[in-house]
């Protein structure tokens, strides 16, 4: 039987068809676009108070771990080009060990014509004491004649005349040899502010300089540190309290820390002190619900000795999660 297409109906016949192919379609977008309901584990734990504060009041707080000494960052006193780099990260330096150097070829020039000037002002001192001494030798000898007509009055001037000349020679040498001097130690202090010494002893903990580079004194507001280094020994933990809970924490407290992500190792951390001053909150922890336009406390905690170091579970730069007693209200 074949099909008459002009005795379709649009209305009755294929509107319908189009209606049904239009319902499975739905039905199967519908089902392919469920969410897999599947229960799995967290890829990251979330933080958990300790069991000594799971029914106690608590402050919480995020921090980040920091040195004793807080991050110190080196830099150069002059620009150049490095000669020389000295210390790796990881390593332990003594407060005035050197760091690294920068090029100092053309201030020891300087200093190499600073010394020849003071050799040239020490000779010119020589020249200017013996002619001064010889011409106050002759003054006085003119001086000494009681018979007016022996000496005439115009020999005493120009005797006079060349005393004082050489004098003033003198001064002059003395001067020039003071100035070069000075030259000299100017050179020899900026040969020093060319090496770069540690500041304090300390660990090093990054080296963003190699040997060749040029450093700058003039480095952008973004630009690295060459060195941050601190004292490691111990290691604190910087953390920052909600200005709205500040009130309620009771300082001089222990802190339960744990590090991001690993709340089952967690550590009792010793109160150090709480800054006076309440600032902008710039530690963030990438949460969904944080707020970053708010204020907060920071409160240092010193770490465990055994949670530092190699062997330990905290280094400088990683964020933790902080429980902290709450004030008890009376």
């Amino acid at each position: 039987m074949a099909l008459d297409i002009k005795s379709l109906s649009f209305t009755r016949q294929i509107l319908p068809i189009i209606a049904v192919l239009g319902l499975v379609l739905a039905a199967f977008y519908i089902l392919s676009s469920q969410p897999d309901r599947e229960l799995s584990d967290p890829d990251r734990e979330p933080p958990r108070a300790p069991e000594a504060l799971a029914n106690a009041a608590r402050v919480a707080g995020s921090g980040v771990v920091e040195p004793s000494s807080e991050l110190v960052q080196i830099g150069s006193a002059l620009s150049g080009l490095v000669t020389g780099v000295f210390v790796r990260p990881g390593e332990r330096v003594s407060e005035g060990q050197t760091l690294f150097t920068v090029d100092d070829r053309q201030v020891r020039a300087q200093l190499r014509e600073a010394e020849a000037a003071i050799g040239e002002a020490r000779a010119a001192i020589a020249e200017a004491q013996s002619a001064e001494a010889t011409a106050s030798r002759q003054l006085a000898l003119y001086r000494s004649v009681d018979d007016p007509a022996a000496v005439s009055r115009s020999e005493v001037i120009r005797a006079e005349g060349e005393a004082s000349t050489a004098a003033e020679r003198l001064r002059l040498a003395r001067a020039r040899l003071d100035a070069a001097q000075a030259r000299a130690a100017s050179a020899r202090t900026e040969i020093g502010r060319l090496t770069v010494r540690a500041p304090i002893a300390g660990e090093i903990l990054a080296v963003n300089i190699r040997k060749g580079e040029y450093v700058s004194t003039m480095g952008g507001g973004g630009s690295q540190p060459f060195i941050e280094m601190g004292q490691t020994q111990p290691m604190h933990v910087r953390i920052d309290i909600d200005e709205e809970q500040a009130p309620r924490i009771a300082l001089g407290e222990p802190a339960t820390v744990s590090p991001r992500g690993a709340a089952d190792q967690q550590v009792k951390a010793s109160f150090v002190r709480a800054e006076p001053l309440v600032v902008p909150k710039r530690s963030l922890t990438n949460s969904a619900a944080e707020r970053v336009d708010v204020r907060v406390l920071q409160v240092i905690y010193e770490l465990p000795a055994g949670a530092t170091g190699d062997a330990g579970i905290f280094r400088v730069g990683q964020q933790v999660d902080a429980y902290i007693p709450a004030r008890q209200v009376r």
